[in-house]
């Protein structure tokens, strides 16, 4: 009883309100991951972390050790992304090597709200923030680390909203899609026309990108090496058992562990503060103009093709894979139930997951060229 009475004090002291508002958002993440099925496997650990990390005097316990063993070091989103590479087809865009650019299109937001982030914040913490956009939380938590540290009372906030707005995917971008497109754009068919592609050219291609990738941008190496290598244990047809360990047991496995681990960086002295706002309607901002930049993009080149393309599909150029492909096919379905977009959308969304690594490399090589680094 006594040690309850002074954890109840002790919860009171120095700001207890603020626990409890974590308390209230930890909830609220569960409560989205079970009832609306939002990325239960990201929201529901993480929710649950942030109830753990602000009870008082839990901040160096088990969760602190597991941040330290596969954060802080960036183990934990290298491993996850094997796992990711093993459940990519690259058919789609190896059928269609046009798609590719839209993967580029699409990560226009990351730069833009960069320059707007330096603005209010240091150089490596804009450049930190603007990767949200990717809505890609191995590389956002890959680009936090690097340039901001352990010590960063920002880098939670980065980490949540990267992780939270992959989530929101289906809310958030079918909005602004129909704000940019007309029925008639919407109602573009593109029939997928299949192609064979040899077995030599699907080894071939992790390989040869992960080399491009590496001269291009050398500080994207690690994230996109991992993620080629995964891809490369899918298609090499002798790791098949180690294949379906990765796509299964090892991408769930690392996702609820990088899910309960990055809500220690929600503790309440550093999520309550007029910054983690700034933060996450910055990532929000860039969010949104990276699906712009894509749906704007494809409506740029219908300008010139005479076989028009969906712009709809521009939007899955961002990294959420596979859930904005998935978007983008439901939302032409939903316009014409005959319009099957889902192959074209999922090349898309491969090839921005291919961009938002290498644009996370380059963003790195910049903000470290001016001589910053994490602490």
């Amino acid at each position: 009883m006594e040690i309850l009475y002074e954890n109840i004090l002790l919860l009171f002291e120095n700001g207890g309100w603020q626990r409890m508002v974590m308390w209230a958002i930890g909830a609220l993440l569960i409560f989205l991951a079970i009832k609306f099925d939002m990325e239960p496997t990201l929201l529901l650990p993480m929710g649950f972390g942030a109830i753990i990390v602000n009870i008082p005097a839990i901040y160096d316990g088990a969760l602190k050790t597991l941040f330290d063993a596969g954060i802080s070091n960036e183990l934990f989103p290298l491993i996850l992304f094997i796992g990711i590479g093993a459940m990519i087809d690259f058919g789609p865009i190896l059928s269609n090597p046009k798609l590719m650019i839209f993967g580029a299109a699409a990560q226009f937001g990351i730069f833009f709200t960069f320059c707007l982030a330096s603005m209010f914040f240091t150089l490596p913490e804009a450049a930190s923030i603007g990767i949200i956009g990717a809505a890609d939380g191995p590389t956002a938590i890959v680009v936090a680390q690097k340039l901001l540290g352990n010590a960063s009372t920002i880098t939670g906030a980065i980490m949540v909203a990267a992780y939270s707005y992959m989530a929101l995917v289906p809310i958030i971008q079918p909005p602004i899609i129909k704000l940019l497109t007309t029925k008639k754009e919407r109602l573009i068919r593109m029939p997928y026309k299949a192609k064979t592609v040899s077995k030599t050219t699907r080894i071939l291609f992790p390989i040869i990108i992960t080399i491009i990738a590496g001269l291009v941008a050398p500080e994207s190496i690690d994230l996109l090496g991992f993620l080629m290598f995964g891809n490369l244990i899918r298609e090499c047809g002798v790791l098949n058992s180690l294949s379906e360990t990765a796509q299964k047991v090892l991408a769930n496995l690392i996702t609820i562990f990088l899910g309960i681990t990055v809500a220690t960086q929600m503790t309440a002295d550093k999520f309550i503060q007029p910054a983690t706002l700034l933060i996450l309607g910055l990532g929000l901002f860039a969010f949104i103009f990276d699906t712009a930049g894509g749906v704007l993009f494809a409506k740029f080149l219908n300008l010139f093709l005479k076989e028009k393309i969906n712009p709809m599909i521009g939007a899955a150029g961002i990294s959420a894979f596979p859930m904005s492909g998935r978007v983008v096919h439901k939302m032409g379905l939903k316009e014409d139930p005959q319009n099957f977009l889902l192959m074209h959308s999922i090349g898309v969304n491969v090839s921005g997951q291919i961009a938002s690594v290498i644009a996370g490399g380059l963003i790195l090589s910049f903000a470290m060229g001016f001589g910053v680094f994490g602490g």
